[in-house]
């Protein structure tokens, strides 16, 4: 399996390509970073961050995406900013018919290091380290986004499997509807 994993924000917008599978050693494709200019206009940085994610899924063909899912900050600005990232994001991955998979820092923490609560020095150690690579990656947006890559990658499997209980009870429900009427 092929995930990119996008860590979103304004500034800095994490991408990151992972390959594997669950239970086996993984391989990070690429990582970097889509940034775009502080001073510039709201579209414009979206139509930047938007065109660097098309040219990212070009480029590196993932199977799935997987992006962090906003959760409430402090700053209004900050988190309106990380919002409308993922977005774009998400809309740059469904133009293509790419399935797209939301997950919270802690799910993605969780995942990485055994505990919702790491830092990033710990998110991007874990990382090295899963990825054999020979430093961290820099800047903490680009570990975090190849964290969500390998979040999903060992997560997809047990979420597949719950997706397909779920309809099967549904479709089980659906037909002891019609034998009872």
């Amino acid at each position: 399996m092929r995930v990119l994993g996008v860590d979103p924000g304004l500034t800095r917008c994490g991408v990151g390509v992972v390959e594997g599978v669950a239970g086996r050693p993984l391989s990070m494709i690429a990582v970097g970073v889509v940034r775009t200019p502080a001073d510039a206009e709201l579209g414009q940085r979206l139509v930047a961050i938007e065109q660097g994610i098309e040219q990212w899924l070009d480029e590196h063909r993932p199977e799935h995406v997987a992006v962090e899912r906003v959760f409430s900050q402090h700053n209004v600005r900050t988190v309106m900013g990380t919002a409308q990232a993922s977005a774009v994001a998400m809309l740059c991955a469904a133009r293509r018919g790419i399935p797209v998979a939301l997950h919270t820092p802690s799910e993605v923490k969780a995942a990485v290091t055994g505990s919702g609560r790491a830092d990033k020095a710990q998110v991007g150690a874990m990382v090295t380290r899963l990825l054999r690579l020979d430093a961290p990656p820099k800047p903490a947006d680009a570990a975090d986004a190849l964290a969500l890559a390998i979040c999903h990658i060992w997560r997809a499997p047990a979420v597949n499997r719950l997706q397909q209980a779920q309809a099967a009870h549904r479709r089980a429900q659906l037909s002891s509807r019609k034998v009872t009427r």
